[in-house]
């Protein structure tokens, strides 16, 4: 009852809080000899990794994953694997102002309410910073996924605003700070990320995230369907406000022509979709087209300009963070949510093997 784990076939459960000693997870259901080192975790974590720019937090974590079970010479077995990553820059002195205080738009009231007290060192167990397992989860969900697949995510908006999709080039998106597959936008980003930065407020965002090359057929209909889970998997990840797949809330201002993905005949024989208006998904199924997914992150909800409350104790009062936050927590959410796509693709893959061949 504790839902600490993601997945069926394919399942990870997350450990740790954001100041203690160490976070982890174990991940289970991963298929025995496919080949698993760290370096195939540790290059995703990399990008997810705090303090590479003056647009994250400057909390410096290496984020250094260990394999402590389940793979042997080089070698899944079939077991758990379990993983750890050393929490190193804590700075817990910087909540004591606001142990008793209840941020406004964070978690605290809701865990105090529901668990009689709350671990208020960076948030405890409802922080980002969980996120890193999922990304190192990810990490071994591509591997069972293998090359086939290509998952890729970037930033589309930073408050209102949105890169222009008529400049869109994936080349760009490793080419700055933000993720950005638009460089004019990216510049633009800049400015208005040190100008938020300088005000202590927070902006929100909007991620994309698109897999390439799975084929028809994933997702189990009805309460099993790959755009549901993916909705799920995107809402669980912190801060995330709404998700949509393919046109999504857009739908509904498309005529029916508009919203109908025409078919064709292909030169090899395969269907051929004319347009993606379903994100790559009929009925819950995956179409073999691109499944697009885009989710929104609201505004970082520690920040230096004071915000009415209360206290634990029922006293008003105001609270500023100090501390060091991401002023878009949604610009190192890009990593996380191609984590979670992957997350949910390997665990409808290997349940439609065990269906369907």
């Amino acid at each position: 009852m504790s839902h600490n784990s993601f997945g069926r076939l394919f399942r990870f459960t997350t450990w740790g809080e954001s100041h203690g000693p160490a976070i982890g997870c174990v991940v289970d259901g991963v298929p025995p000899r496919i080949p698993l080192t760290e370096a195939d975790m540790q290059q995703w974590l990399d990008k997810r990794r705090p303090g590479q720019s003056r647009h994250t937090t400057q909390r410096q974590e290496p984020d250094q994953v260990k394999i402590l079970s389940g793979v042997f010479e080089g070698m899944t077995t079939g077991t758990p694997i379990g993983l750890e990553i050393e929490n190193m820059d804590q700075r817990s002195r910087d909540y004591g102002d606001i142990k008793d205080k209840y941020r406004p738009a964070h978690a605290d009231i809701t865990y105090d309410r529901k668990y009689g007290f709350r671990d208020y060192r960076g948030g405890g167990r409802s922080s980002a910073r969980e996120t890193a397992m999922r990304v190192a989860a990810g990490g071994i969900a591509r591997k069972i996924l293998g090359d086939a697949v290509e998952i890729k995510g970037a930033l589309v908006q930073i408050g209102d605003v949105a890169v222009d999709r008529a400049r869109w080039d994936w080349n760009e998106v490793n080419k700055n700070a933000f993720f950005c597959p638009d460089a004019e936008t990216a510049v633009e980003w800049e400015k208005l990320m040190d100008s938020i930065r300088k005000d202590g407020s927070s902006l929100g965002a909007i991620i994309e995230v698109v897999a390439s090359g799975v084929p028809a057929g994933w997702g189990e209909p009805v309460y099993g369907k790959l755009d549901a889970e993916l909705a799920s998997a995107m809402m669980s990840i912190n801060a995330v406000k709404g998700v949509e797949i393919g046109a999504g809330m857009g739908a509904a201002a498309l005529r029916g022509e508009e919203n109908a993905d025409e078919m064709r005949m292909g030169k090899d024989g395969e269907v051929v979709f004319l347009s993606n208006q379903a994100g790559g998904v009929l009925g819950g199924i995956s179409s073999g087209q691109d499944v697009v997914v885009r989710f929104a992150v609201k505004p970082t909800s520690s920040i230096r300009i004071p915000r009415q409350t209360v206290t634990s104790t029922g006293e008003e009062t105001e609270v500023s963070t100090k501390g060091r936050h991401d002023p878009c927590v949604g610009i190192r959410g890009v990593p996380v949510g191609e984590a979670m796509m992957a997350c949910v693709l390997a665990d409808q893959m290997l349940r439609h093997k065990a269906q369907c061949e």
